[in-house]
């Protein structure tokens, strides 16, 4: 079963009225892309953030508004904006007591996300924010502790600058790649002599591999 090297996350946008009822189906949108995108790790602080950017909106612009989410990639963070028509109705970020009953929305925000602001311009406002990841690229895999592990065993068959490049380039994948097939081929030979079945562990391996896998966009 072949994988790409890279998984391509294209920016979208999805409109959507301000309303309570509208909340919960932003949520689930963005919790099925980032589990196609491969940032399933951040589901819960993006449904936070969507949900709190939303509910500013309902609150101080009004319910009903027009507005749109717009989710991209900006170089390895996950950028969330949600833009409005209404250019004079700024988020503050308060520091409510601990008995107030509101003011928390973009202190959560802020709590979550490596950065946030507001773009205004004459025809909207955008109140982004954005949430650091693992990748070390945009189109990375995010890197779960088994990639770590082959990276540090790649690191001690002294390749480790090989998969350093794999996302810079077409020829560094390659390379990269030829790395790794290096390192499974001596693993067989290992299996091999010591009186193990290399494909029957290939067989088990390829199972482990399949039911773990991520689904690739």
């Amino acid at each position: 079963m072949h994988q790409s090297a890279c998984i391509l996350r294209k920016p979208w946008e999805l409109p959507f009225l301000a309303e309570p009822e509208e909340v919960a189906g932003l949520r689930r949108v963005m919790r099925l892309h980032l589990d196609l995108w491969g940032l399933s790790e951040l589901g819960d602080a993006a449904q936070l953030c969507v949900s709190e950017l939303a509910a500013n909106v309902i609150k101080h612009v009004g319910a009903g508004t027009p507005a749109t989410l717009a989710v991209s990639m900006n170089g390895t963070r996950l950028r969330l904006e949600v833009r409005d028509p209404e250019s004079r109705a700024l988020p503050t970020l308060l520091s409510p007591d601990a008995d107030s009953e509101g003011g928390r929305g973009m202190a959560l925000v802020d709590a979550l996300a490596d950065r946030w602001g507001v773009l205004l311009s004459e025809e909207c406002k955008v109140t982004w924010c954005e949430l650091a990841t693992t990748l070390a690229a945009a189109n990375d895999h995010m890197a779960g502790p088994r990639v770590a592990r082959a990276e540090t065993l790649l690191g001690l068959y002294g390749k480790a600058n090989v998969v350093g490049e794999v996302s810079r380039t077409r020829l560094g994948v390659a390379v990269a790649e030829e790395a790794v097939v290096d390192v499974i081929t001596d693993l067989l030979h290992w299996l091999s002599a010591h009186g193990c079945d290399p494909e029957a562990s290939l067989d088990r391996a390829q199972t482990h591999f399949e039911s773990e896998a991520q689904p690739i966009a």
